[in-house]
């Protein structure tokens, strides 16, 4: 099995790319949705976080007000490590039993799309590496237009991950998002080529049909054996 890291920045373009390989039947893994599910009310990940972060966090259905939750944490470098620390046992499970799932349906190539794919040391379980690049400026134009949101606020959200080009120094593949969604579509269509050639010997091993390819060598091996013992008795 093929496990493929998708990362970038907020506004970098990266769910353009992650709804791409969806568009071409490539199952994708998002750390996002996960995320979200561990947040949801009465959950161990709410239970935490809330206790961490107090009853005035949550909206008046007792949902974490996940737009207030992130202004408290993107202004403060601390909380938003404590956030992480406490959201990550949840997570990194739950990216787990869905690329368990997809294992168990006998998908070869998976798309784990994590925005702190490097931060959260989740790189060592992908290759290859894709990140969707964009210079500064261009993304800070295009938060501010799609959150209509202030400046300082769009800063803070940016400086709080890791700067685009030191996660394109670390990746094995980069799209640059900085021209039309043309270009784009015309860099995916290379990377879907790469993403897709033929499973490597190790790959296919840890895929479900290696997986039963290898079991079913051994019970062979096994009744072989048996019948070589038998007879020699």
């Amino acid at each position: 099995m093929r496990i493929v890291g998708l990362t970038g920045g907020i506004a970098s373009g990266k769910s353009t790319v992650s709804n791409l390989f969806k568009v071409h039947g490539i199952p994708v893994v998002d750390a996002d949705l996960v995320a979200r599910d561990a947040l949801k009310k009465g959950s161990g990940g709410w239970t935490k976080v809330v206790a961490a972060f107090g009853n005035e966090i949550l909206l008046d259905n007792g949902e974490v007000d996940r737009v207030k939750l992130g202004r408290i944490v993107f202004s403060d470098p601390e909380k938003r490590q404590l956030l992480n620390r406490l959201q990550a046992p949840f997570i990194s499970s739950g990216i787990f039993w869905e690329v368990f799932k997809l294992w168990m349906k006998g998908f070869k190539v998976i798309v784990l799309d994590v925005p702190l794919l490097f931060e959260a040391k989740m790189d060592g379980w992908t290759k290859p590496i894709i990140v969707v690049w964009v210079d500064p400026e261009t993304q800070l134009q295009r938060l501010l237009a799609r959150d209509r949101t202030s400046e300082e606020d769009a800063r803070n959200r940016i400086n709080a991950q890791m700067a685009l080009d030191l996660k394109r120094s670390k990746a094995d593949i980069v799209i640059d998002n900085t021209g039309s969604l043309e270009d784009m579509n015309e860099q995916f269509q290379k990377v879907l080529f790469q993403v897709t050639k033929p499973l490597t010997w190790t790959e296919f091993g840890l895929s479900r049909q290696g997986a039963f390819s290898v079991l079913l060598s051994v019970a062979i091996g096994v009744l072989i054996c048996r019948k070589f013992y038998n007879d020699g008795l």
